[in-house]
């Protein structure tokens, strides 16, 4: 692979398995692997040292780019003394999930959100709309009731929502020994 001749094995590595999951993201190949590389790197780059470093054409390093600063996963750099860009991914690792959740909110969620409100203010016409319609509400309460927490853990501190993920370790945890203690098998609770 190309990648291993300019990058160690290890940056190369994670720069390779970021392109492959890409496309499982919802983003091309060349993108994730332009975000790995401003990811693990030192310092800020600029589209040269991307293109060289990958191997990529320029072309496709600026379109990568300009994709990932729409989703704000990127931030554009100036250098004294230098007219060329340079990017740099944001250094906590709780605020690039916070961008990519709002970024992913915003494309994905809020116009189905959108769309399921216009549904439920139509009159159904036929017991199969009825039905239809019903099982919208069910997944319109379930995003929104989701969103609002979502935002309810958007508004706590890292350390503080850190903790809240790990309660639902603990959480299974305190249930699997409850299980042992009474026989129970987590089948049967699952369906009690």
């Amino acid at each position: 692979m190309a990648l291993q001749n300019h990058l160690p094995p290890l940056s190369s590595q994670f720069v390779a398995h970021f392109g492959e999951m890409g496309s499982r993201w919802g983003i091309n190949r060349t993108v994730g692997q332009i975000y790995a590389l401003i990811f693990i790197s030192q310092r800020a780059l600029n589209a040269d040292e991307i293109a060289e470093s990958l191997e990529f054409s320029r072309s496709n390093v600026s379109m990568g780019l300009k994709e990932l600063q729409s989703w704000r996963l990127v931030r554009l750099r100036h250098q004294q003394g230098d007219r060329r860009e340079y990017f740099e991914a944001p250094a906590d690792v709780w605020e690039i999930f916070r961008v990519l959740a709002e970024e992913r909110r915003r494309r994905e969620i809020e116009p189905t959100l959108s769309m399921l409100r216009m549904a439920l203010l139509e009159a159904p016409a036929s017991d199969a709309e009825r039905h239809a319609q019903a099982r919208m509400r069910q997944m319109h309460e379930l995003i929104d009731r989701l969103m609002t927490w979502f935002d309810d853990v958007q508004k706590l501190a890292p350390e503080t929502a850190l903790q809240l993920m790990g309660m639902g370790a603990t959480v299974t945890k305190v249930l699997e020994l409850k299980d042992r203690m009474t026989g129970r098998s987590p089948v049967a609770r699952k369906k009690a």
